[in-house]
């Protein structure tokens, strides 16, 4: 990494969410982290040793908390800025998301930035993780940077650029298992953050030739990925009107060695349903109008509105729409974890409450008070699986719903739409 000594070594992790933490985790193994968050609730939460992401369980997180900012190494959990002026490395990870017309807010990165600059000193080192076009760390927080501090970029500190790659819910693919992106402003700060991460994650690290490298990676993953999905989507749309099963076409045309393997369904999250409009902003700025990066997000952003409506095509030739109970089995962005950031399950809700129709929401996983707060919208996890509905929409592929008994909720004219192909063929009448 460079002279300075493990032991000298103090990281700052900014934001304690989906990504900050698992990452302090696995630094704090090795070294001493000081866990930043603004969120009092939050920082409370960990030192009670509870993670509401449940992407650390109890024991993990308990293995290296501290309460003691002085010791050698552990996760010492914070919302006094100040305390992180004993650091030397401070990695940022706060969200990145987009206002209601699409377009990038960098509001909590610049946010994050005055407050390291703060308690920036010569020497230090402020490494990006949160996901942006191509120009953002440079160009935009780095001056934040030297006007909060009052030090000179590149003589008196050092900024660099490590994606996160954090897939939440997922068991497996965890940080220290993902090979990791970095890059630094100059040759030794690249290369002493290399070491850096490389010293944490066994899955290895790849120094990227600059920032603005790492930072077009990173946005082009998750848009290659939202593309992929968009072209299945619009098959799905093709074929359904053509009353073909596409589910059975994608097993056909993935017998073949090299063809790509995605399913129709909906596209949320903070990553894939974001990430895509980060670059055509920059695009549009160089001049150039990205049309399959947009025409993607558009197939992708309607999918809700979709799949409410062949519902509704198919209850009316049942029964009159009017009043209807729809039950929606998950709302969370994916399957198996409590995340409902930028979920699109809210969507198809939106869309069948203007056909009055009654929705019933039910989600294990999704935390109540959340989703009523942000959506404005109730999981009623208990009593809704106790009646029946005119249609059921199996909307998340949540383990836990393998265990339900959906036809003792179904009477003889129930239609029981399956977006994700989970339920068994016998209770089924809709795929996507």
């Amino acid at each position: 990494m460079d002279s300075r000594k493990v032991e000298e070594i103090k990281v700052a992790v900014i934001g304690l969410g989906y990504v900050g933490l698992p990452l302090a985790v696995e630094f704090a193994k090795q070294y001493k982290v000081f866990g930043f968050d603004t969120n009092v609730e939050r920082i409370n939460s960990l030192k009670d040793g509870f993670d509401h992401t449940h992407e650390i369980d109890v024991q993990a997180l308990q293995n290296v908390l501290t309460f003691d900012c002085s010791t050698l190494k552990g996760l010492f959990c914070t919302n006094e800025l100040e305390l992180l002026r004993k650091c030397s490395v401070y990695i940022v990870t706060v969200p990145t998301p987009v206002d209601k017309n699409n377009r990038p807010n960098l509001e909590p990165l610049i946010m994050a930035s005055n407050m390291v600059g703060k308690v920036l000193k010569k020497g230090d080192i402020v490494v990006y993780e949160s996901t942006v076009y191509p120009g953002v760390t440079e160009e935009e927080c780095v001056p934040v940077l030297e006007r909060s501090s009052g030090l000179k970029f590149n003589t008196d500190f050092f900024a660099g650029y490590s994606p996160e790659r954090i897939n939440p819910g997922d068991k497996d693919h965890t940080v220290a298992n993902i090979l990791k992106i970095t890059s630094g402003s100059t040759q030794e700060s690249a290369e002493f953050i290399d070491g850096l991460y490389r010293s944490v994650i066994t899955a290895g690290t790849y120094k990227a030739s600059s920032i603005r490298v790492a930072e077009a990676a990173k946005v082009i993953e998750n848009a290659q990925r939202d593309i992929n999905i968009a072209f299945v989507n619009e098959l799905a749309m093709i074929f359904n009107r053509l009353g073909i099963d596409t589910g059975e076409v994608l097993k056909a045309a993935g017998t073949k060695w090299n063809f790509l393997k995605f399913q129709p369904g909906l596209v949320g999250g903070h990553c894939i349903g974001v990430d895509p409009y980060y670059l055509a902003q920059k695009a549009q700025e160089m001049g150039y109008y990205p049309e399959i990066i947009l025409a993607g997000r558009r197939i992708n952003d309607r999918m809700g509105t979709y799949i409410a409506d062949e519902l509704v095509r198919r209850i009316v030739s049942k029964k009159n729409v009017h009043n209807s109970e729809v039950l929606i089995l998950g709302f969370t962005f994916k399957e198996n974890c409590p995340d409902v950031r930028n979920t699109k399950v809210i969507d198809i809700v939106r869309r069948l409450r203007e056909y009055n129709i009654n929705v019933v929401i039910h989600d294990p996983w999704a935390d109540a008070v959340q989703v009523e707060k942000e959506y404005g919208v109730i999981c009623q996890n208990g009593e809704s699986k106790t009646r029946k509905y005119d249609a059921i929409i199996l909307a998340v592929a949540h383990q836990k719903f393998k265990d339900i008994d959906i036809s003792s909720m179904c009477h003889s004219e129930t239609v029981v739409y399956d977006i994700k192909s989970m339920l068994p063929d016998m209770v089924v009448n809709m795929r996507l």
